[in-house]
């Protein structure tokens, strides 16, 4: 039965070609779209946000209207790093906001997973709104409603230059996402991703056969936090600048539609929303700048009511097989 069971996991761990896609998408982009690469460096930050988010939507089963939150606190810990305490270097920001953010996942999930359903929700949102309205006030270190500015960020590796083009900040965040994406990909197929997958159906009787259920949600929501901070530290690298809306309600709603958009526990599904969200949202930005969230609205609409899975579930009907 052991070797059975190892024998699965083991199966469920190998690589499969599909998988492959992503990562050649992502090598194309940088040589075939040029002009496009301060864009795409930004859908590859929020495909790493999202990808956190599904870690405890998809898989865990913990709703949550505040995630957002945690991608703020790691986009200021580093702005923060630079401008008050002269750290600059980027890998350094990096370790700090996913700390911050990590932290304060800590804190926050030991309150907040004491609650369910819509208590736990509201929860959420609640811490989000307290830390919005601490950085809103703490002026000296945030820069309040002006946001935050004067950031320096050091070469990468002391050789790369974070230059106006995103040349770099786009091969830097894919590097960042594809470690990350490999972090959850071994995590969500283990046997630590099996038991969540038990916790998300039935935490009931997941307690009743010993598992530690607040334990593991707990160490879930604080890793889900800190690889969002991580998504936030690399936004400020690459834009230079940090506001109060990467701790707004709107950004974790933002994120919960592209989730919803690409498809929910799905893992892959965290790479197609935030690419279709935000060339939709570039778009119609462009053509109907004072409307173009209906047209995001529609899109949502159409997605929920015809592909309950999300884009992903569209293709497995099509495809006849699971993404």
């Amino acid at each position: 039965m052991d070797g059975q069971r190892q024998k699965f996991y083991l199966s469920r761990s190998s690589f499969e070609i599909t998988e492959l896609i992503p990562w050649i998408v992502g090598i194309a982009v940088f040589f075939l779209l040029p002009d496009y690469l301060a864009l795409a460096a930004r859908i590859l930050i929020f495909i790493i946000l999202v990808m956190s988010l599904d870690l405890l939507v998809g898989y865990a089963g913990v709703v949550s209207l505040g995630h957002g939150v945690f991608f703020g606190v790691g986009a200021y810990a580093a702005g923060i790093a630079s401008v008050s305490f002269g750290i600059n270097d980027p890998l350094v920001q990096l370790l700090i906001a996913a700390a911050c953010a990590g932290v304060l996942g800590l804190l926050s999930g030991a309150v907040v997973l004491r609650g369910k359903g819509l208590t736990l929700i509201m929860l959420t949102l609640a811490v989000a709104t307290m830390v919005y309205e601490a950085a809103n006030r703490a002026t000296h270190l945030t820069g309040g409603a002006d946001g935050l500015t004067g950031i320096v960020i050091a070469p990468l590796l002391g050789l790369f230059r974070f230059d106006m083009f995103g040349k770099t900040a786009f091969v830097y965040s894919l590097v960042i996402l594809f470690l990350v994406w490999l972090l959850l990909r071994t995590l969500c197929r283990s046997p630590f991703g099996a038991s969540l997958s038990g916790i998300h159906q039935n935490p009931m009787r997941m307690h009743a056969i010993g598992t530690p259920v607040f334990r593991q949600l707990l160490f879930t929501y604080t890793l889900a936090a800190a690889i969002a901070g991580i998504a936030g530290a690399l936004l400020t690298q690459t834009s230079s600048f940090v506001g109060l809306n990467t701790l707004g309600f709107e950004l974790s709603g933002e994120i919960l539609v592209m989730l919803i958009l690409g498809g929910v526990g799905r893992l892959y599904g965290a790479f197609v929303g935030p690419a279709v969200f935000l060339v939709a949202q570039d778009y119609l930005a462009k053509q109907f700048p004072e409307n173009w969230y209906l047209g995001i609205g529609v899109l949502l609409i159409v997605v929920i009511l015809y592909a309950r899975g999300g884009i992903l579930g569209l293709l497995d009907s099509v495809t006849g097989r699971k993404t």
